[in-house]
């Protein structure tokens, strides 16, 4: 393993090293962040004030990703937050700033963008609006306008990041409403940020910078939750992607211009000690975009693309609450034809708690994907809780890139066995509440088309660990 990593590790029983606390079916974090600042501010009436802290060490060898991308890369982030909200009443005032920040990357990695580096932005800074059960008797009701993070449904579409170093944040309007037997709607029309600096300049020196948000990018929709479907939660949901290219607006960002529809549904049941548990999600997605985001690329070709995830687990009421689970992903990658656009695009949402670590890895996603897999989880308390996760990899058209590696044979004569991965991740609290520890690795044994694509590195199979601590003050 990489320098970076092996010094993390010998000073890992020293000093607190950096994770975020994952949200996601089966791997929240058993105790809920205690946040000293409000307390010793005095605890303020009306307010809610809290920040986090996360380093992160990580570095990667047997890189997947194309010349130039270096052999080998280590990684030392910073993400830090701080929220603040003011509750008059019917109307609450809120505000958070984010500022990540990335060092010690080769200076060739082109994992390393904007996606690592979002130096000292104000993120959140909006207007909530309670109006209680304006909409019926029972019911609860919100608006928010401004600029806001948030999670959506499952969080593979539209999702505040977690993992990964910087945050996704929306600029607009989101009516939320609740009734008394749980349903739940959310309609929302947002400008999503687009994170700035983009250049290798600027994101190298961390520069600061304000975020872009325009018209030429618009992200809309509604999801709808029914409580108490087949034992589980069912939700329905359709958003809408408009983009353009930015022209005069911005100078220098190019988009495939899109403009998609993408609806889709989920079935699941929250996994509990002592019963079988759940997770369907089918989701389609068509409209029409360009194949490639070049200037001079003004042709609009139809899309029609499709994602598929299925889980099935149980977990044991036992001590250590095991759960094992089975899933599968199915991802539709793009043909070989021109005069249509077939790779599914995931919108803004987060992968991390389906496939692994991101930021230096990162190689699997939504996209041109058939992925059996199996995980086994436990919690023996709330202080500590810990998975194992194995993944096969397949590619859905064996003539489209893999994932998220850039890794591509347009001939097909690579095949479509991609390899499998494997992934471990532990999780401590080494302060209760306060600074929880998450460590983990992943290995990617490489399959023939990452092995013998045309652009595939001569580079042996993939190695990652990371090690990450958050303070919550």
């Amino acid at each position: 393993m990489t320098g970076l990593v092996r010094l993390a590790a010998a000073l890992g029983s020293l000093i607190p090293v950096a994770a975020s606390a994952q949200v996601a079916p089966g791997q929240t974090l058993q105790q809920k962040p205690y946040f000293a600042l409000y307390e010793a501010l005095g605890k303020p009436e009306n307010w809610k004030i809290q920040g986090s802290f996360r380093p992160r060490a990580e570095g990667l060898g047997g890189q997947f990703r194309p010349a130039p991308a270096p052999a080998t890369n280590d990684l030392f982030s910073m993400q830090t937050t701080l929220f603040a909200e003011y509750d008059s009443g019917p109307v609450r005032f809120g505000g958070e700033i984010f500022d990540s920040r990335a060092y010690f990357q080769r200076r060739n990695s082109n994992s390393i963008a904007t996606t690592e580096v979002n130096a000292f932005e104000l993120g959140q800074a909006y207007l909530g609006f309670d109006m209680a059960d304006v909409a019926g008797l029972g019911t609860v009701s919100t608006l928010t306008v401004g600029r806001f993070t948030q999670n959506v449904g499952s969080r593979r579409l539209i999702a505040r990041n977690q993992f990964r170093n910087t945050i996704n944040a929306f600029t607009g309007i989101a009516y939320d409403w609740e009734n008394a037997a749980k349903d739940r709607l959310r309609l929302f029309y947002t400008l999503p940020h687009y994170r700035l600096p983009d250049d290798r300049a600027g994101i190298l020196s961390n520069s600061v910078e304000w975020d872009h948000e325009g018209l030429d990018t618009q992200l809309f929709g509604g999801i709808f939750t029914k409580a108490g479907v087949l034992g589980g939660i069912l939700e329905a949901y359709g958003y809408g992607l408009l983009e353009r290219d930015s022209g005069s607006q911005l100078e220098g960002i190019q988009t495939r211009d899109r403009r998609l529809f993408t609806p889709g549904f989920r079935l699941y049941r929250v996994p509990k000690p002592g019963q079988f548990d759940h997770e369907l999600e089918m989701v389609g997605q068509l409209g029409v975009a360009r194949n490639t985001a070049a200037i001079t690329d003004v042709t609009d070709v139809p899309v029609s693309a499709y994602f598929v995830h299925a889980e099935a687990g149980y977990t044991f009421k036992t001590a250590w609450a095991p759960r094992i689970s089975l899933h599968y992903d199915h991802a539709s990658g793009d043909s070989a034809n021109p005069n249509s656009y077939t790779r599914f695009d995931t919108l803004y949402g987060a992968r991390r708690f389906d496939y692994g670590p991101t930021s230096l890895y990162g190689a699997v996603q939504r996209a041109n994907l058939i992925s059996p897999g199996i995980r086994f989880e436990v919690a023996p308390d709330p202080d500590w809780d810990a998975f194992i996760d194995y993944r096969s990899l397949w590619l859905e058209n064996p003539t489209d890139s893999f994932a998220a590696t850039s890794v591509r044979d347009r001939t097909g004569r690579s095949g479509s066995f991609a390899g499998h991965q494997i992934e471990g991740r532990v999780r401590y609290w080494l302060v209760p509440r306060s600074i929880v520890l998450d460590s983990g690795v992943a290995y990617l044994l490489k399959g023939d088309v990452l092995r013998n694509a045309p652009n595939a590195p001569n580079t042996g199979d993939t190695i990652y660990g990371y090690m990450t601590t958050t303070f919550f003050f």
